[in-house]
């Protein structure tokens, strides 16, 4: 019986071998895959797929409670009741999922449950440069948490180079045949390290996943992922690494938090990687590497606080401002680069049009915003109007920063001070100007200042 069995799976093998690729550690909806329903059938019945109904359901004492097994979302508020046209009954789809395709109580979602491959042991790491000690010794601590399986926080300034640290971790466990995947909220910094991590192992077969990303078929070791992503994986990698860990919306959805552990091994670990850990980061921790100073041992950027008094009415009654015109007229007359923050689309939509056409305007809608951040990049534009969409997760040499309506709540101490993190982090331009032009001065801003003046005294002791 056991000779039989191996059999079939061998011969499943051999019908389909690129189901395999697709398949492995991923849920999926039955229609999304690119196989008839004949071959699908003949997957499960040989145990090689595993079915499981999307949107499981509770009967409770009062009421039904549901749970969708893609995203794990059990808010009642986001299930919503229908007619279904593909059943003929009544269903329960989840809304907090539904830009990944909608799932509903009579969809199926498929796991691979065959055989898993093994992962080459092999790869060329090609990176010359070298780590600084701290750089140096925050690396052999986060890879000495990988090698015992225990959570990690990597809690380094804006600069400090986290990203290298990753490398030589990253290597390791590939060289032990693991999957690893770098997790993080924000589109944007996926788009940056995608292409650092391909440069230092260029043999090795990694996928960038994203909103609107393109189809990636086949099997991939390492992964770079948003955390809304993960959705859709389970139990698919020996290393978790999640970057940017205090962004939103990560540490505001619990969805993304449960799915970064589902998308994992239960025995692998962890590691948090941020300059400004929440209270919550920093208690739940085992291992812990702190680097309060950036990779050139220069410090800190200062912001600087400048009043813009009635600066909405001057945008609506299309002016700008008159201090605000004056600092872009200095960084355009200096040719340097820069970002300017606001905290509303409407208001960067209004201010907009008041620059000229050598400065564009990027948000989270944008469709072109990979395409705007790159001529930044490029010097082909001067600057950028932006929300705090680019607030982590960019690095351009020489670069300048300002915020309008810096007192607005959306900008709080720790976007504030990544968004002060984006000045001076090039080798050869280790200082710029972040000012925050304001109508009153917050106490998130203070807090922003304190905190980044703190880090500069204790990367001096």
């Amino acid at each position: 019986m056991q000779r039989r069995t191996k059999k079939a799976h061998y011969l499943g093998l051999l019908l389909h071998p690129s189901a395999i690729h697709s398949m492995i550690g991923r849920i999926m909806r039955r229609e999304d895959l690119p196989y008839t329903s004949k071959l699908i059938n003949l997957y499960i019945e040989r145990g090689l797929l595993k079915t499981q109904p999307a949107i499981s359901t509770i009967q409770g004492l009062l009421k039904t409670h549901f749970r969708c097994e893609r995203c794990l979302n059990t808010q009642s508020e986001k299930f919503i009741h229908f007619h279904c046209a593909k059943c003929e009954q009544v269903c329960t789809y989840c809304r907090h999922c539904i830009t990944m395709g909608r799932i509903a109580s009579c969809t199926q979602l498929l796991t691979w449950a065959g055989p898993s491959p093994q992962h080459p042991k092999k790869h060329q790491f090609s990176w010359t440069s070298t780590l600084t000690e701290l750089q140096q010794h925050a690396s052999l601590e986060l890879a000495a948490s990988i090698q015992q399986k225990r959570q990690h926080l990597l809690h380094a300034v804006c600069g400090a180079g986290k990203t290298e640290i990753l490398f030589q971790p990253i290597y390791n466990a590939l060289q032990k045949g693991f999957r690893i995947c770098v997790a993080t909220p924000r589109t944007d910094v996926v788009l940056e390290l995608a292409p650092r991590l391909q440069k230092v192992f260029p043999t090795t077969m990694i996928h960038v996943l994203y909103g609107g990303a393109p189809e990636q078929q086949s099997y991939a070791q390492l992964v770079i992922a948003t955390t809304h992503q993960l959705y859709r994986f389970a139990k698919a990698f020996d290393v978790m690494i999640v970057d940017e860990a205090d962004a939103f919306p990560y540490t505001f959805d619990e969805s993304l938090q449960k799915a970064v552990y589902k998308a994992k091994k239960p025995d692998a670990p962890i590691t948090f990687v941020t300059a400004t850990p929440s209270s919550k980061l920093l208690k739940q921790r085992d291992g812990y590497s702190f680097l309060p100073r950036r990779y050139h041992n220069h410090p800190l950027p200062v912001p600087r606080f400048q009043s813009l008094w009635r600066y909405k009415r001057q945008f609506k009654k299309d002016k700008l401002p008159k201090q605000l015109r004056q600092w872009v007229e200095q960084r355009i007359e200096a040719k340097q680069p820069f970002l300017i923050f606001f905290p509303t689309i409407e208001m960067l939509e209004q201010a907009l049009p008041l620059f000229s056409p050598n400065i564009l305007g990027v948000h989270a809608e944008d469709p072109t915003r990979k395409e705007k951040i790159l001529k930044l990049r490029n010097a082909e534009i001067q600057g950028l109007l932006t929300t705090t969409i680019l607030e982590r997760g960019i690095t351009i040499a020489n670069l300048q920063v300002a915020v309008v309506g810096a007192e607005n709540p959306i900008f709080t101490a720790s976007a504030l001070i990544q968004i002060a993190g984006r000045v001076g982090r090039d080798e050869q331009y280790p200082t710029g100007d972040i000012i925050f032009f304001h109508h009153g001065i917050s106490l998130e801003m203070d807090l922003a200042k304190q905190e980044i003046q703190r880090l500069n005294e204790v990367a001096n002791e």
